[in-house]
């Protein structure tokens, strides 16, 4: 679990953000949870490690 928060500004069409709220909250959770989770998946995918975990191969990435 993360201690501290950083802001994440994402900007797309109103259509888009309406249709992700109300599935995020059908799904009892909150879009905030559900853009962690991606970014959880996306970093898993592509092997960049973050935070107290081990260092990551990726020179891009600092812990």
């Amino acid at each position: 679990m993360e201690n501290k928060t950083a802001r994440f500004t994402v900007l797309l069409d109103p259509s888009k953000k309406q249709a992700f709220e109300q599935l995020c909250a059908s799904q009892d959770l909150t879009p905030s949870q559900v853009v962690r989770q991606l970014i959880r998946g996306y970093l898993e995918q592509h092997d960049v490690t973050y935070g107290e975990q081990r260092p990551t191969n990726n020179p891009k990435v600092k812990s």
